[in-house]
């Protein structure tokens, strides 16, 4: 599953971040690595973007990134 199927208040981990060049580094840099903890926050009415929280702080990104980050099934609230 990819973060954006993430369900709003639920908890995953990061499995992998894919994507290429400077996409996939900024991704990184933002604090996306594997083993990492996330929350789906909030959604925008539209849908796009999501709002996660993750290491202590929240974080606004696209659709179209949270696509190409891989989660494992979702943890307890």
């Amino acid at each position: 599953m990819t973060l954006n199927e993430l369900q709003i208040g639920r908890k995953s981990k990061i499995i992998e971040v894919k994507g290429e060049g400077a996409l996939r580094r900024r991704l990184l840099d933002m604090g996306l690595t594997p083993h990492t903890e996330v929350m789906v926050r909030k959604v925008a009415p539209m849908g796009d973007p999501i709002e996660i929280h993750l290491r202590g702080y929240e974080l606004t990104i696209r659709i179209e990134d949270a696509k190409k980050i891989e989660v494992e099934g979702t943890l307890s609230r």
